[in-house]
């Protein structure tokens, strides 16, 4: 079966203070724009117009079934929020964007990300599969979903950074969770 690159360059403002790290981009037939979370019917850039603008359609485009990927990336960089996928590298077991059927086959360098982001303090992990290879990488449990641990990465000179290690709920519509839920959970993250 073949394997798919990663298709976008990891976004890491330099003020960023957050890293959130999802699975892998769905198939670029699925996206509205060339950035992260680009599917329509995913509910992350909702969740972020809740939070922060009390509107869901914040980040949406009226009259078009596509997200504004200019306002994304300013917003994100204004807020210190970096992004970048578990897997540089996948393959997809069957022809959807489900988690379930993706097959890892080259995951992220993650101290290497954070290596470029100094002032970031947190991993967010937006969803199981996410977590799970994290987890894996680092040598500890998953946290619980709206949960956090702290872990300690090596960085190239053998000292150790702590960065506190949040599980999400899952932004996709599969999720079962009300998007006020989710919205609610995420909330609890940037308060913390």
């Amino acid at each position: 079966m073949p394997t798919e690159k990663h298709p976008f360059e990891p976004f890491l403002p330099p003020e960023a203070r957050m890293l959130f790290l999802g699975s892998f981009p769905p198939q670029p037939h699925r996206w509205s724009m060339p950035f992260y979370y680009p599917n329509f019917s995913n509910d992350f850039w909702r969740i972020l117009g809740l939070i922060f603008f009390e509107d869901k359609n914040h980040f949406c485009l009226p009259g078009e079934k596509r997200f504004d990927e200019a306002a994304i990336r300013a917003f994100c960089a204004q807020e210190g929020l970096a992004f970048y996928d578990t897997a540089c590298e996948v393959r997809r077991l069957k022809d959807n964007a489900s988690d379930a059927f993706l097959e890892v086959v080259a995951p992220t360098d993650i101290p290497a990300l954070l290596r470029r982001i100094p002032k970031c303090k947190a991993l967010i992990t937006t969803g199981q599969k996410a977590a799970e290879v994290v987890a894996a990488a680092f040598g500890c449990g998953v946290p619980a979903v709206g949960e956090s641990l702290l872990i300690e990465i090596p960085d190239q000179v053998g000292n150790d950074r702590k960065v506190q290690f949040w599980r999400m709920p899952s932004t996709s519509r599969a999720y079962p969770l009300a998007l006020e839920k989710k919205a609610e959970a995420y909330r609890r993250l940037f308060t913390a």
